[in-house]
């Protein structure tokens, strides 16, 4: 049986979960481990069964938080209203510049964390696939063909995990700068200067640097 102290209440679930985040996205899975967890939060590690029921439960907390945000965030911006196709991919362009979005960090580590857990694998690629199944959709909405659609909506993607991947590091007014190149890029056409600057604007308080470009 456990036993705490009444006047002390056990570290919160946010606590255990904020430690392994931190470990998974910083030294990789093998890193969550409940003892090293409890030491880092100083405190014992009977507490985590507060919490979680095993170590998996705790794994799976996370993978559900990135599912719902970093794909969810997605999908949703695929969704919000655009007038025009540059509108549209700026929206999209909203979850690599808010890390209230999109985690890039998160992203990258359950990738890595994939390659040796198949059932993950199988998530995630259904992952991409919704991710990918929306950016299609949205293009299509802007008179695209199926076919079109779906290899720009790939270029979009593999560019981006390409971008995590090799963690670019850039200052924010070059990576800024280029969001309307990339539009074309993406799109086969130049966003209108009214679309950038409405853009720019809602962006340029952006205190944290962005993830990606």
């Amino acid at each position: 049986m456990n036993i705490q102290n009444p006047s002390r209440p056990p570290t919160s679930e946010e606590a255990w979960l904020t430690a392994a985040y931190d470990e998974l996205t910083n030294n990789g899975v093998e890193a969550v481990k409940i003892m090293a967890l409890a030491k880092r939060l100083g405190v014992s590690r009977t507490s985590f069964y507060w919490h979680f029921k095993d170590r998996e439960a705790l794994l799976e907390a996370m993978i559900q938080h990135w599912e719902d945000k970093n794909t969810g965030n997605l999908v949703a911006r695929t969704e919000a209203y655009a007038a025009n196709v540059s509108e549209a991919i700026f929206n999209l362009f909203d979850c690599w510049l808010d890390a209230d979005l999109f985690d890039a960090a998160l992203d990258l580590a359950i990738r890595n964390w994939a390659r040796n857990d198949a059932a993950l694998q199988l998530r995630l690629d259904q992952a991409d696939a919704r991710r990918e199944a929306a950016m299609t959709v949205m293009l299509q909405r802007f008179g695209y063909s199926l076919d079109t659609a779906l290899v720009r909506a790939r270029t979009m993607i593999y560019t981006q995990i390409g971008y995590i991947s090799m963690q670019i590091q850039q200052p924010e007014e070059r990576r800024m700068a280029r969001m309307p190149d990339y539009i074309e890029v993406f799109t086969g056409q130049r966003p209108a200067q009214v679309d950038i600057d409405r853009f720019m604007a809602r962006h340029q308080s952006t205190e944290t640097p962005p993830t990606a470009e």
